[in-house]
């Protein structure tokens, strides 16, 4: 099963970036598309946002900011946000997404395993009661927007590491290991 991922944060800049460009690139055929919640349309990625992607392993993507749109979390099999803020945006804006929208950190925690052929995807994600889970502070992922590179090498290892986590949830295809971890990393 290929499922259609949207993976949001605040400014389409950092965070899911790090997280779309991590699924696309460890080997599972996922649909996939970045956007923010609160994003300027068209800019470019920082330098910041290039060395932390280097940093575990990804290849940097061509990439300009954009903003959420309905129709792309209408047709989302999963929208994955990186902070409990952007799941409340989507309750707010989106409210019919809001039974697939969880942040990253939720869904690894989470999200039931299994085999797709018996237990499909949105089975599992609808046994989650994502619209009115209540959300805590430990589910976010620290926008490193405003600081030093290191603050976005650490957002990139912590992404990729729960990317590992998910990806074998979100399907049975084998997902490639992460490169060998960044120093300081572990």
């Amino acid at each position: 099963m290929v499922a259609t991922i949207v993976v949001l944060c605040t400014g389409n800049a950092a965070r899911s970036v790090m997280a779309g460009a991590a699924i696309e690139q460890r080997g599972a055929a996922h649909a996939v598309i970045t956007a923010g919640t609160l994003a300027v349309d068209g800019m470019p990625m920082s330098w910041r946002t290039r060395a932390a992607l280097r940093s575990v392993g990804l290849d940097v993507p061509e990439h300009r900011s954009k903003q959420a749109h309905a129709h792309q979390l209408s047709s989302a099999d999963v929208i994955i946000a990186l902070a409990p803020e952007h799941v409340e945006w989507v309750r707010r804006n989106h409210p019919s997404a809001a039974s697939r929208t969880a942040t990253l950190i939720r869904l690894c925690t989470q999200l039931a395993g299994g085999d797709t052929s018996t237990v499909p995807l949105a089975d599992r994600i609808a046994a989650l009661g994502l619209a009115d889970a209540e959300l805590g502070a430990w589910e976010e992922v620290v926008d490193p927007g405003g600081g030093e590179v290191d603050d976005f090498v650490a957002c990139a290892g912590q992404i990729s590491d729960l990317v590992d986590v998910l990806l074998p949830l979100l399907t049975d295809i084998p997902v490639s290991p992460a490169v060998a971890p960044a120093a300081g990393r572990g």
